[in-house]
């Protein structure tokens, strides 16, 4: 992967930056994504966010090998404390779990004031996101699921606005993703296939193990996705 071509993955995620943002990629490993956001001319000006120093120094490595040090700052830092307030107008945060950036934006939420637009790319639990944006002012305006590399990924994206708009069944959307139901794509139901058979697995380990009232509702829990995958594949 370089800065001209980006995985599958990442370039679904710079699809959905707005042509001429300043954008912060948080988590931004060798900073390809914000490289390629200013060479392709998406984005006019980028930041680099990276609390590891290893990753932190091949996105500085990269940046310079891209002569791109006027357009991308490469900044040390833990989630959103890279950026300064009104610094940007979109963020990125991906191939992360969906509870750790649900926790990088409420850490940072004070940071948000101006941003317009939140691209998420969880590598699991999305629905952690979902709930956070729900509880904080965000609109999910558009999601996509792809698969790459046989593994299967949500692309989340956000602007302020009514947060229960794009909900009808909150409980099975929060869980499926509204869009990604009404679409219903092949790998949305090989993913939730694939879950479902999952939790049915460790449905039938919790009965074979001693009862407690924990592990009573940890079933009831796995009962109930289980349930709510199996009548959204089915309709």
């Amino acid at each position: 992967m370089n800065v001209h071509k980006l995985s599958h993955r990442l370039e679904t995620v710079a699809s959905f930056i707005p042509k001429g943002s300043k954008i912060a990629d948080i988590g931004s490993d060798h900073a390809y994504l914000p490289c390629f956001a200013i060479e392709k001319e998406i984005a006019s000006f980028a930041i680099a966010g990276e609390v590891v120093d290893g990753p932190y120094q091949s996105a500085l490595n990269q940046v310079k090998a891209s002569e791109l040090d006027e357009k991308v700052s490469v900044r040390k830092g833990n989630g959103l404390e890279v950026i300064s307030q009104g610094e940007v107008d979109c963020i990125t945060i991906a191939g992360m779990g969906g509870t750790l950036i649900a926790t990088i934006l409420e850490n940072g939420k004070q940071k948000l004031e101006g941003v317009n637009r939140l691209v998420l790319q969880p590598n699991v639990s999305a629905i952690s996101i979902r709930k956070w944006l729900l509880d904080h002012g965000w609109e999910l305006v558009a999601e996509k699921i792809l698969e790459e590399d046989k593994k299967i990924y949500e692309v989340l994206v956000a602007e302020r606005g009514n947060t229960r708009k794009p909900y009808s069944n909150m409980e099975n959307e929060l869980l499926l993703g509204p869009f990604l139901i009404k679409e219903k794509s092949d790998v949305f139901i090989k993913k939730w296939t694939q879950e479902a058979d999952q939790w049915k697995k460790i449905y039938a380990q919790m009965k074979d193990a001693e009862q407690n009232d924990e592990l009573k509702k940890k079933r009831s829990v796995i009962e109930r996705k289980i349930k709510i995958v199996e009548e959204v594949l089915q309709k």
